[in-house]
């Protein structure tokens, strides 16, 4: 049906993002698929690495969300609220386990881009505590230069110097602890300890270099380069020293113009993701560490131009490790793609199932706040235990 108009019947009184009122015309796969692995997965052949790991990767096919428009769609996956200020699944997640790391933050953000779409904007918010205890905001670390800013002590102040000046900033915060029991003081003490950690721990963590020559070639990563490629070598890195929550933004996937593009991104994200799962499975991590692989929803069966529009009602995510059953697809979508029409999987049930595989009931872990009890998946989720090995 490519080239021919969409049946009706399926766009009737649909929520469309700028295909609204205009002609809407079937846009057929525009890259081949082939199966790969004993599984058979199917998958784009733009993506032969992560077909190499096909056994290992669990495909949600039948994915939906609520919000159109990347902003609210990007709060909406991180934070199961399209409400600016309610706090993101790495916060919930580590005021939930904790951290395991002393010297690094609980949950670290990484960002890349890359080539081939429209640079769209993320804001810091997206990894924000929201009303929660700030030491569980997520900390950005820079992908080239310094890490993080002000990493580097003054010249002409000793590491003896600046541990007095922590050590008399954080007696005063006491006392004024002590004197108005506001636990934000507290979260400030720890982040002038831990700031102040982070001034040894950083750099070496930061310098892929020390990584064997042929550690680097398989994610096709170079030292310094800020790519997604660096990026999911430093995951590993922040992993294996016990970092809670690490997300990793790669951004130009909004092919409205020419959905041709994604063959760049492809080139951009396949290698390194397929060497992150295998690095993680030669190290022993990969039981232990759940990747989660999707964006904040799809592109629409139908064409603009030669790209595509935003789409909400059925869209795809990987999920790879961390308790998941490989080699297996889940969900589908109806003939043309449209609407996930087989295990429908919500945004909800993504954040319940990721809470569960870390040993968390999503219905138990709230926090008081304005006078109701908030959890990261409202009243919403469905644990989708028929994904678990």
């Amino acid at each position: 049906m490519h080239g021919q108009g969409m049946p009706e019947s399926f766009t009737q009184g649909q929520q469309i993002a700028q295909l609204q009122g205009k002609e809407l015309k079937c846009y057929g796969p525009q890259f081949g698929f082939q199966r790969y692995g004993k599984s058979g997965q199917e998958i784009c052949s733009l993506f032969p690495e992560i077909g190499s790991a096909a056994d290992d990767i669990c495909i949600i096919r039948s994915m939906y969300t609520e919000q159109i428009n990347h902003d609210p769609a990007h709060t909406f996956m991180n934070t199961g609220s399209i409400i600016a200020g309610r706090p993101s699944m790495g916060s919930w997640l580590t005021y939930g386990l904790g951290a395991e790391a002393e010297d690094l933050p609980g949950f670290v953000v990484l960002m890349s881009s890359g080539k081939g779409g429209q640079m769209q904007p993320v804001a810091s918010r997206q990894w924000h505590s929201g009303f929660l205890p700030s030491k569980f905001q997520g900390v950005k670390f820079q992908s080239k230069g310094d890490p993080v800013l002000y990493l580097n002590r003054p010249e002409g102040v000793s590491s003896h110097d600046q541990q007095e000046i922590v050590d008399v900033v954080n007696q005063l915060n006491r006392a004024k602890h002590d004197a108005v029991q506001d636990p934000e003081i507290l979260t400030r003490i720890s982040q002038y300890e831990m700031a102040f950690k982070m001034q040894t721990s950083v750099p070496g963590l930061m310098d892929v270099s020390q990584e064997p020559t042929r550690v680097l070639e398989s994610y096709g990563a170079r030292p310094g380069d800020g790519s997604f490629a660096s990026n999911c070598l430093l995951a590993r890195r922040l992993a294996e020293r016990g970092v809670r929550f690490i997300q990793l933004y790669h951004r130009d996937w909004d092919h409205h113009d020419d959905v041709g593009h994604v063959k760049y991104k492809a080139e951009e994200v396949d290698r390194p993701t397929a060497a992150l799962i295998r690095d993680l499975k030669e190290r022993g991590m990969f039981d232990d560490t759940l990747i989660i692989w999707g964006g904040e929803f799809g592109r629409t069966p139908m064409a603009q131009g030669k790209g595509r529009d935003h789409h909400i009602k059925g869209f795809s995510v990987m999920l790879a490790g961390g308790g998941i059953k490989g080699g297996i697809t889940h969900g589908a979508t109806d003939d043309l793609g449209y609407s996930a029409v087989e295990n429908p999987v919500s945004v909800h049930d993504l954040h319940a199932t990721m809470l569960h595989l870390f040993g968390v009931d999503h219905t138990r872990l709230t926090y008081r706040y304005q006078g109701r009890n908030f959890r990261l998946t409202d009243v919403h989720g469905i644990v989708k235990k028929e994904l678990f090995a």
